[in-house]
């Protein structure tokens, strides 16, 4: 595989992030630093206690309201930071070809986003089996599109995911299923790569997850440095993928066949 601008996400088992490779990543969108419980000894101000009760009566509201209305609201918001947006950069919102910009880019957007609103327990259901085998599986050339969270712009690309099953099997379309989860959201590709291989690893307990992903990011080829060949290629090795030199080997080069 080759590749002009290489990035590997695992170098001597950190991140280059900082996370190192034991860490497990979120794999759903709750987390508790979003949670509203004070740490311990924190002392607020009344303004600070009012914000919080506020935002905290607006998450348990959300929760009883049904998602289509929850949505609507959002898609609203959404319409009328686009038409701003529309608006500063020069042009008239108003005109006939851009009435309706907002709201086709703010549905856009939603669809782009789509996998915060997913978790892996929604997406294997009963996808996993029980079975008595031991060999390699690898589902290669999985189609990946994501929006890169530091200049909202896409990166496109391709994901190879394999695993050493330990008598537990995923069906296959759940593989992919998985890439489209962390992949439709904002994302850096080397945080993509570590999540599906840590989601993999919790779901069936393989003895080991390899994940390649090779991908064109826009923000270096629309702007910036407008390199229009440039790739960047990020691995993430897992069990004995990361252990067994020989495996790693075996699975590399199998996805470059």
């Amino acid at each position: 595989m080759e590749s002009t601008n290489t990035s590997h996400s695992l170098q001597n088992g950190t991140l280059q992030n900082g996370t190192a490779q034991g860490d497990h990543l979120p794999l759903i969108t709750d987390k508790l630093s979003d949670l509203s419980i004070p740490s311990k000894g924190e002392n607020l101000s009344k303004s600070q206690e009012d914000d919080r009760e506020s935002r905290d009566h607006e998450r348990v509201s959300k929760q009883n309201v049904p998602r289509k209305v929850v949505m609507t609201k959002e898609l609203s918001l959404m319409e009328s930071a686009y038409k701003d947006i529309i608006q500063h950069v020069g042009e008239d919102p108003n005109r006939q070809g851009l009435k309706k910009t907002p709201q086709r880019a703010a549905k856009a957007m939603l669809f782009f986003t789509k996998g915060y609103e997913q978790t892996i327990s929604d997406v294997l259901n009963d996808a996993i089996f029980d079975e008595d085998h031991d060999e390699m599986v690898v589902v290669k050339d999985i189609e990946m599109f994501s929006m890169c969270e530091h200049h909202l712009v896409p990166f496109i690309g391709k994901v190879s995911v394999g695993y050493l099953p330990n008598k537990r099997l995923l069906g296959l379309s759940k593989v992919a299923r998985i890439v489209e989860i962390f992949s439709r959201r904002l994302q850096v590709q080397e945080r993509l790569t570590k999540q599906i291989a840590v989601a993999l690893t919790e779901a069936i307990q393989p003895s080991g997850v390899g994940v390649v992903i090779e991908a064109t990011h826009m923000c270096m080829v629309m702007r910036g440095v407008q390199k229009l060949n440039s790739r960047t290629v990020t691995s993430c090795m897992l069990g004995v993928f990361r252990e067994d030199p020989k495996t790693r080997e075996e699975f590399l080069a199998l996805i470059r066949s």
